[in-house]
């Protein structure tokens, strides 16, 4: 058998692809990566519009309690202290998010934790037995008025469909705290890149042979015969031709303006919570980085449904979709020398510091023997059967 040329071909530039390719370059392997956008860094990619940098594909903020991930991504790249503190818009009333203090004051006039869970404790009583849909549990764990102002109308955007008809396990629980901090995460860590994302993904793929504007379903096995391995992080049905069916997808859609202001909104995000608007949030991207520039730039965020063209953002988590993908997963596990990754691979939502964790720990466990025309397919899995089934359970 002839000799590969490549030990890792990664298909997708996004987050999950990088850190593999960062861990293998820097172990003396040769990896070819190939993507299907014009551009690397996947939905972390960035463009400078107004000498302010846009997060062409959606808000992006790194928060993470796990102390080796944090200190992976800023051995990278400095990060700045960007804390997210978002605010909801209903019928043009502010509330702080997430929920707390703060928000209850607005909503009821309360001042104490023991008058906001005696109103909440109040609310939730409406909900007796097993909640059936999403309202009813959204309901039964933050009460009546929060989840009509704050939750129904932004969630039926986000799935395009009513609450009343949405499975109750969506929300398994709705975060509320009972103090005055609008710090959105409870995550130790938390910022985005200094000189935004495109530095950080470009640090990442640094010292691989990178092709964009390729779709790799284009050419499959010619492809994959150029590497020992491969890593794949598109829709995994799409990698199998639908063969058991296709699993649902969310898209999104932006619109960016540039505006004659140097302060559009005062927050990096709004969210618009109630049903009548048809945006979901409003992104003002400056406020990322503290910016002092005389304009500003917005992103309209727009749920939209998925088809053929758009670009797949949510996997829809319902018990259908949950078990064709265990279908796939099973048939993923049987296509020698390819590994599955990233949100669209493992058909999961994953927050950046997950996808970088998963891939540290892919790599080390199922990558790092992967040499150039040896080990690969059979012969790997042979020598490191154990700990990659320990690997597959955790995606």
């Amino acid at each position: 058998m002839a000799e590969k040329k490549y030990d890792l071909l990664l298909v997708g530039a996004g987050l999950y692809n990088g850190v593999i390719a960062h861990q293998a370059v820097r172990e003396g392997k040769r990896v070819l990566v190939l993507e299907k956008r014009p551009h690397i860094g996947g939905n972390l990619y960035c463009e400078e519009i107004a000498g302010i940098q846009v997060h062409t594909y959606g808000a992006h903020i790194f928060h993470t309690s796990d102390e080796e991930v944090w200190r992976f991504v800023t051995d990278l790249v400095p990060f700045n202290r960007f804390t997210n503190s978002p605010v909801a818009n209903y019928k043009g009333q502010i509330y702080n998010l997430p929920f707390n203090m703060n928000t209850f004051r607005t909503l009821w006039g309360v001042r104490t934790p023991d008058e906001a869970r005696a109103v909440i404790e109040e609310q939730r009583r409406e909900i007796t037995g097993e909640p059936k849909n999403l309202e009813e549990q959204a309901i039964s764990l933050v009460g009546r008025d929060v989840y009509e102002k704050l939750v129904k109308g932004y969630t039926e955007k986000q799935w395009g469909r009513p609450c009343t008809e949405l499975p109750a396990f969506i929300i398994r629980r709705l975060p509320v705290r009972f103090t005055y901090d609008n710090n959105y995460f409870n995550d130790r860590y938390q910022g985005i890149p200094e000189d935004g994302y495109n530095t950080l993904m470009e640090k990442l793929f640094e010292g691989c042979d990178v092709i964009t504007g390729v779709d790799f379903l284009d050419d499959k096995d010619g492809w994959r015969a150029r590497a020992a391995h491969t890593v794949f992080t598109g829709p995994i049905d799409r990698y199998f031709d639908g063969k058991l069916g296709w699993l649902a997808y969310r898209s999104l859609r932006f619109e960016t303006e540039v505006l004659d202001t140097d302060n559009y909104q005062g927050v990096a995000v709004v969210n618009y919570t109630e049903r009548e608007v048809p945006y979901t949030r409003i992104i003002e991207h400056k406020h990322f980085a503290f910016g002092t520039q005389e304009k500003t730039v917005i992103t309209r965020e727009y749920p939209a449904e998925y088809a053929e063209g758009r670009e797949p953002y949510y996997p829809v988590n319902d018990d259908r979709n949950g078990a064709l993908y265990a279908r796939y997963r099973a048939l993923a596990e049987t296509e020698e020398g390819v590994t599955f990754g990233g949100r669209l691979g493992l058909y999961s939502y994953l927050d950046m510091d997950k996808i970088v964790r998963r891939a540290l720990d892919t790599y080390e466990v199922r990558l790092r023997l992967v040499r150039r025309g040896s080990l690969g397919g059979t012969e790997l899995e042979g020598r490191e059967r154990q700990r990659i089934e320990t690997a597959k359970t955790e995606g």
